[in-house]
């Protein structure tokens, strides 16, 4: 049997003391196997990228047995210069030198792979041309876009050719085509082999490149599984989303009442099998105010927690 990429068992990681104490992660299982993509979703504060930090020694679980994590073999923990040497890591803030060019913030950070000079400068250039950046190799960071910089950490994680690759949020607040690009370059990276790890709140960004996700809340695994089997296993296929909840009497008494419906905010959402039941309703209500499409990953999160995967701890 194929050893798993990554494998954890009932990982905890708690902070503070006594009445302080705060459980970032709760009793935790998943494993992830070689060339795959895996997801981690929740909200903010659910715990994502505490676990992350995990993998690669950056924080260390809490020792009570049965807990468990490995990477390919190694346990971060006790051999975390081993998982680093095997991992890439791209960080949810940019901490891009910005006293440096482009090609020298990756020239700098090749010695800490222990590249020679010439094989750093080759490496540096290969990794410009499949992130789309060689016409910036001279720039400096502050001439940047956001998206070019997000490319460009993705960029210097690769510098060490790592089995691993883990993004923490790496579209947040990329414009589409930027964030298709991203896509396209991690499902390359995927084909040649990397096991990608990645925490996002993005559903789309799940769907597109995640072949299994385990969604989270204050710490706790809530579901997991691929994200098409979980959403045919748990919602209906369709949705009506209104973006303004006064309107849900008026529905009610058009025929919403059959439906199921789940509310939150200022937004409600009316759950069907049959689209067209759904698109009658929304002969009823103004232009612009609701929008009807598949359900999502998102949707799951709502009707098993009662809130929506953006919403404040």
């Amino acid at each position: 049997m194929e050893q798993p990429a990554v494998a954890l068992e009932h990982v905890r990681k708690s902070y503070g003391r006594g009445s302080r104490l705060v459980t970032a992660v709760d009793d935790v299982c998943f494993s992830v196997p070689p060339a795959g993509a895996f997801g981690l979703l929740g909200p903010n504060g659910a715990g994502k990228t505490t676990l992350m930090n995990m993998l690669y020694g950056k924080a260390l679980r809490d020792p009570a047995p049965p807990s468990v994590i490995s990477v390919f073999g190694h346990d971060p923990g006790r051999r975390p210069l081993a998982i680093k040497r095997l991992t890439g890591v791209v960080p949810q803030e940019d901490n891009l030198d910005v006293e440096l060019d482009v090609l020298a913030n990756l020239l700098v950070y090749a010695r800490f792979y222990g590249l020679p000079g010439d094989e750093a400068r080759k490496r540096s250039g290969e990794l410009l041309e499949f992130m789309e950046l060689t016409d910036k190799k001279r720039a400096r960071i502050r001439e940047l876009s956001g998206g070019m910089k997000r490319r460009l950490l993705i960029a210097r994680a690769l510098l060490g050719d790592p089995r691993i690759l883990i993004l923490d949020e790496p579209t947040t607040g990329l414009d589409p085509q930027v964030r298709h690009l991203i896509w396209d370059k991690l499902r390359a990276l995927k084909a040649s082999g990397v096991t990608v790890l990645i925490t996002t709140h993005y559903m789309e960004e799940a769907h597109q490149l995640c072949d299994e996700v385990l969604i989270m809340d204050r710490g706790r695994k809530v579901l997991a599984g691929s994200p098409q089997a979980l959403i045919a296993d748990a919602l209906e296929p369709w949705v009506l989303e209104v973006v303004d909840r006064k309107i849900l009497p008026r529905l009610r008494e058009s025929g919403g009442a059959r439906f199921r419906t789940e509310e939150t905010g200022e937004r409600v959402f009316m759950y069907s099998a049959n689209m067209n039941g759904l698109k009658r309703l929304t002969a009823k209500i103004p232009p612009g105010s609701f929008f009807l499409r598949p359900a999502n990953l998102e949707d799951l999160f709502l009707k098993i927690t009662g809130r929506k995967l953006n919403d404040d701890q």
